[in-house]
């Protein structure tokens, strides 16, 4: 088994120390704030001595390879990117911190997906559809590491879908600019230039976004060993149950509980550091 360690601060004298905790026979440095240390062993206090260095600490198969990888699938809202896209455009209506506390709830799967969606969609109903623009402009960030982590799988020429519970207005203009292969949202009701608070077509709930992972990998052949995702919420549960690896990213309690690992404090990027 090899430990990967990671984390914004991490250094090689940090390495060296956990290496002795675990009993690891090497350290290997695989970024610049990242380290590999191979043949450690599962041992009583090595989560807590990271946990309280703010280091990411992973248990990774030795034969973990990136090479192997054929299909990742990635959540956009607290994923991907820094915000909740309907959070921001709730700002518009006045009714952010209403909405906020709805996504939040759904997020903790506290509430239904379907449910809590349609709540938040109709109580934008009147915003200008220009708020839409303003959003992907001023507020929406790429998380840290996104580029380099899309970067890294086109490289190893591994195929990317966005699927989410947001917006296409959102995933589209990403898809566009990340390249991204495939991509899969709910789409907003726009008449007379104003949002109409109804989504047009089925709702893209969990179930949807497993069942197009699944879709997806059945299209370019890969097998369930050969897929990962990535998200952040109870709504990906299902979509990281769907694929042969996941990883919670700044993901919520029941999302941290269920992923194979996850990432609280290096970027997305750190993804990559999981594979040889």
């Amino acid at each position: 088994m090899n430990l990967v360690a990671q984390g914004p601060g991490a250094t090689a004298a940090q390495a060296q120390e956990l290496a002795g905790l675990s009993g690891a026979r090497s350290v290997e440095k695989i970024g610049e704030t990242a380290f590999r240390l191979r043949g450690a062993a599962r041992r009583d206090g090595v989560g807590a001595w990271c946990t309280a260095r703010a280091l990411d600490f992973a248990w990774v198969p030795v034969d973990l390879r990136l090479a192997d990888l054929r299909l990742v699938a990635m959540d956009m809202d607290s994923t991907l990117i820094t915000i909740e896209c309907i959070d921001e455009l709730g700002e518009a209506a006045g009714r952010r911190a209403e909405i906020a506390a709805i996504t939040g709830a759904a997020m903790r799967g506290e509430l239904d997906f379907g449910e809590s969606l349609r709540r938040r969609v109709a109580l934008l109903a009147g915003v200008d559809e220009a708020a839409l623009g303003r959003v992907y402009d001023e507020k929406l960030r790429l998380s840290p590491g996104a580029e380099r982590l899309v970067a890294g799988c086109k490289a190893a020429g591994i195929r990317l879908l966005l699927v989410s519970g947001g917006f296409s207005f959102f995933t589209e203009r990403l898809r566009a600019r990340l390249g991204l292969d495939y991509t899969l949202s709910n789409n907003l009701e726009i008449q007379h230039g104003k949002l109409t608070g109804a989504l047009v077509g089925k709702i893209v709930n969990a179930r949807a976004k497993a069942e197009h992972l699944r879709e997806v990998a059945r299209e370019i052949g890969a097998r369930r060993e050969q897929t990962l995702a990535i998200g952040d919420g109870a709504n990906d549960l299902p979509l990281m149950a769907e694929a042969g690896m996941s990883v919670a990213f700044r993901g919520k309690p029941v999302a941290r509980e269920f992923a194979d690992f996850a990432l609280d404090h290096a970027g997305l990027d750190g993804v990559l550091n999981l594979y040889l």
